[in-house]
C-alpha cells in the first residue's frame, strides 16, 4: 500500500487542481448573477484547493524521506524538486496574490500573476504524477 501512496497523493493533487481551476471556478463565473458573487466563491474554493496541495506534498515529501540516504525511492530525488516548487507556488498565491485580489489592488496584475502561478503548479503536480505513475510500471 505505502508504494501506491506516492500515485494516489499525485493524482489528488493535480486533479484537483484540474477540476478547481478549469472546471468549477469557469463555471461560477458562468452561472452566478455577478462576478462579485463568483469572485467571492472562487475565493473560498482556491483557498480550500490550496490546503489540498499542502496536504499532498507533504505526503509526498514525508513518503520521500529516506530511512538511509542510500535508499531513497528513485521518483523521490527526480519529483522532488517538482513537489516542493508547487508547494511554494500553492503558498505564494494564497498567501501572497490572493489577499492583493481580494483587496482589488491593480486587479489586472495580480490576476495574471496568480493565473500564471496556478498553472505552474498545475504543471508541477503533473510533472510528479507523471513521474510517479512512471516508477509503479
Amino acid at each position: 500500500m505505502r508504494e501506491r501512496l506516492p500515485v494516489l497523493s499525485a493524482a489528488l493533487w493535480w486533479g484537483s487542481l484540474s477540476a478547481i481551476g478549469f472546471l468549477a471556478v469557469p463555471l461560477l463565473f458562468a452561472h452566478l448573477p455577478t462576478p462579485a458573487q463568483a469572485g467571492n466563491m472562487a475565493a473560498r474554493l482556491f483557498e480550500a484547493q490550496t490546503y489540498v496541495s499542502i496536504a499532498c506534498c507533504a505526503l509526498l515529501l514525508v513518503i520521500s524521506k529516506p530511512k538511509h540516504a542510500q535508499t531513497q525511492a528513485r521518483w523521490a530525488r527526480t519529483a522532488m524538486v517538482f513537489v516542493i516548487g508547487g508547494l511554494l507556488l500553492a503558498l505564494l498565491v494564497q498567501y501572497g496574490v490572493a489577499p492583493r485580489i481580494v483587496a482589488r489592488q491593480n486587479l489586472r496584475l495580480w490576476h495574471g500573476a496568480g493565473s500564471l502561478m496556478y498553472l505552474l503548479q498545475w504543471l508541477c503536480a503533473l510533472r510528479v504524477l507523471w513521474i510517479t505513475a512512471r516508477e509503479g510500471e
